[in-house]
């Protein structure tokens, strides 16, 4: 297992921070990898619900399943990947501090382990992560941010 992680300051009070994070369907607003995705069920994001997207990496399209599996207003929230991919992200998550009344400190990480051949390739993945990672944490600061 290969972790990568980002940390960003964002100007926006931590209730809006984690709002914005919880809804799972924000992140094709600040991840280009992401072409599609959709929640279920419908309605606030719970324990449990689902997320299901439609990604681009290294020039491949996959398909993949997300569950969150903690979710704490406004300060965490977590994630396991269900799909059945070469690389997954086995947890994952958002750690949210605020910062006084209207700044909050977001942490992202992702803990990725390849299967089969997978296994060859983690550790190209998340050299590629870990180098895109303070961008990744600009376009969420972006993403939250934008009127």
């Amino acid at each position: 297992m290969a972790r990568f992680e980002a940390t960003v300051d964002v100007d926006r009070p931590v209730a809006e921070v984690f709002a914005f994070l919880a809804d799972g369907e924000n992140d094709r607003k600040f991840s280009p990898r992401v072409q599609k995705i959709s929640k279920s069920p419908a309605g606030p994001t719970a324990v449990g619900t689902v997320f299901r997207s439609k990604v681009k990496d290294a020039g491949m399209t996959t398909r993949r399943t997300f569950r969150i599996s903690d979710l704490v207003a406004p300060t965490r929230i977590r994630w396991n990947e269900l799909s059945a991919n070469l690389v997954t992200a086995r947890e994952g998550g958002y750690d949210l501090e605020p910062l006084g009344r209207d700044r909050t400190r977001v942490r992202i990480f992702n803990d990725l382990e390849g299967h089969r051949l997978g296994k060859l390739l983690v550790g190209f993945a998340v050299a590629a992560a870990r180098k895109d990672a303070p961008a990744f944490g600009q376009r969420i600061k972006a993403a939250v941010e934008a009127p």
